[in-house]
């Protein structure tokens, strides 16, 4: 996890803008694995079936946070923009948030899984799952993931994501 952490080693993005910090993350199939098994011993075709289950899919981690707080602790002014920011957070994060190609060429996000945290953490986290495509991944050189702007006045936010580093992806020794 600290080397998918460390911004030198290209899994992880941070932008700020107009005070709202954004991280971009993304997390690898034997982090998601490790996650899953934990410390407790596994059989080979256990970890085969995780592997291949979590193999299909590439996982991003989105985090924003403005005063070092998550959005729904400081961004809305009443009870109404919280009410729409967490309806906006929880249910149409898939509308908000795209990845596609240099061509244009867009991935459908397949689920988006946003928990929250009641005020607990220190930025607002929403898990993004898209298809692995290893044609897709292997023709172009770059993803671009944007977010429009969630009413924050960021404006659009674009992160550049290297297909080299989801293809070449650090693996466990599990």
């Amino acid at each position: 996890m600290n080397f998918i952490q460390d911004d030198s080693n290209g899994y992880m993005q941070r932008k700020s803008v107009n005070g709202v910090e954004f991280s971009l993350m993304y997390r690898p199939t034997d982090l998601l694995v490790k996650q899953e098994i934990g410390n407790g011993g596994v059989t080979k075709n256990r970890l085969k079936e995780l592997k291949d289950k979590y193999g299909k899919y590439m996982y991003f981690n989105l985090s924003m946070s403005k005063n070092n707080q998550e959005l729904l602790s400081t961004a809305p002014k009443n009870q109404n923009e919280f009410g729409d920011m967490v309806n906006q957070l929880a249910f149409n994060m898939n509308k908000k948030v795209h990845l596609f190609t240099k061509s244009k060429d867009t991935l459908e996000v397949l689920d988006f899984v946003y928990p929250r945290m009641y005020g607990m953490s220190s930025a607002t986290t929403i898990m993004f799952v898209y298809p692995r495509n290893e044609e897709l991944l292997s023709k172009n050189d770059v993803l671009n993931l944007t977010i429009e702007d969630l009413g924050l006045y960021t404006g659009e936010v674009k992160f550049k994501i290297n297909t080299d580093k989801i293809i070449n992806e650090p693996r466990l020794n599990l």
